[in-house]
Order: C-alpha cells, then structure tokens, then sequence
C-alpha cells in the first residue's frame, strides 16, 4: 500500500537568505572559488591539496579541502566504485563544494573523477570563473609507486577490479584550466595554483 507518494522538490522552494556570498566574501577579504583537483589515484592530488591548503592558509584566506578518500569514509561512505557510484560520488561532491563555495570558501576538490559528464555536471553547478578544473596529470609507472599498500599491484591482480588506469578508464579533461605534472616539483606547482586560487 502506498501511503505517501513521493514528490522530490515540487513543494520545495528555497529560501534567500540576508547574508549572501558576496557579504561572506567581503567579510573574509577574498574571492570564493573551486579549484578541482582531477587524475589517476597516486596522482599526488592529496599532497598537493594539502600544500596549497597549507600556502593558502598562510596568506590569512579561507580554506577547505574535499577528498575524495576522507568523503568516502562519511558523506559517500554507501557508494562503491561502479561507474554509476562514481557519477554519483562526483554529483555529492560538487554539491558539498558549491555550499562551501556559497560560505565564501576556496574550496580545493581532490577527487579522481574519471570520466568526463561526471566533471562537465559537476563544472555546470557553478558560475564562470568560479570552478577551476586542474588535471594532475602523472604518469601511471609513477602513480604505482606511489599507491598505497600495492594498490596498483593488487588491482592487476583483479582486486579491486575496477582501479581507475587498471580496470576502468580515465578520461583526460579536453577543457581543463590547468595541467599540473604530477611528478614535478611541488612548491612550484603550489605557487602556480595559489596565483590562480587568488587572482
């Protein structure tokens, strides 16, 4: 028996709030911005948030760092690795980053995001200018040094089966904003994002 039918939004219609945006920005003394970091896993996309998070928050600005390890452990703790799970981790993501984008935060996303619809939708939530695609692209001989506890090794093996460079694909960002060598040297390629992060 159906007691409730479901009617996703329809009543729902959201509230303006007095202090904005643009009022936390001021307040703050800085723009808001995404900057979403793409690329194989051991790419160096954590370690390279967390040196940019640690320059930016130097220069006295307002950080926070999504990760899409760390997410997985709460918010998209019941999402596996299917190309369905990843859209919809990617889709959660982007919503969480457009709220802290809207708390005027720069928000630095260091998530794999494989495939590119997931990235454009993600990119289509936010004004221009506001969303910054950073594709860290390193070589996979690199990332599978770098990958934790032989996870490289072990997806050869078939487990897990759907390793993004091993068992399922990675589609490079046809309109990134910035190509990060992921083997390079890192203060300079947080130097670089910290320009871009404030300019």
């Amino acid at each position: 028996m159906i007691r409730y039918a479901l009617r996703r939004g329809r009543n729902v219609v959201p509230y303006a709030y007095s202090v904005d945006r643009a009022a936390r920005q001021r307040l703050k003394g800085q723009r808001a911005r995404v900057l979403w970091l793409t690329g194989l896993p051991g790419a160096g996309k954590s370690t390279i948030a967390d040196a940019l998070e640690r320059r930016l928050h130097a220069m006295g600005l307002h950080t926070y760092v999504l990760d899409g390890d760390n997410i997985r452990h709460g918010l998209n703790k019941d999402l596996g690795f299917t190309p369905e799970d990843r859209a919809e981790n990617v889709r959660r993501v982007a919503e969480a980053a457009r709220l802290l984008l809207d708390a005027g935060l720069i928000v630095i996303v260091a998530l794999v995001s494989p495939f590119r619809a997931d990235r454009a939708a993600a990119r289509d939530l936010f004004e221009a200018g506001d969303f910054v695609e950073v594709w860290v692209d390193t070589p996979v001989e690199v990332c599978a040094l770098r990958g934790p506890n032989g996870l490289y090794a072990r997806a050869r093996a078939g487990k897990p089966p759907n390793l993004t460079g091993v068992g399922q694909a990675y589609e490079p960002p046809e309109h990134r904003e910035l190509v990060i060598d992921g083997a390079g040297f890192l203060d300079e390629t947080v130097e670089l994002l910290a320009a871009r992060a404030t300019d």
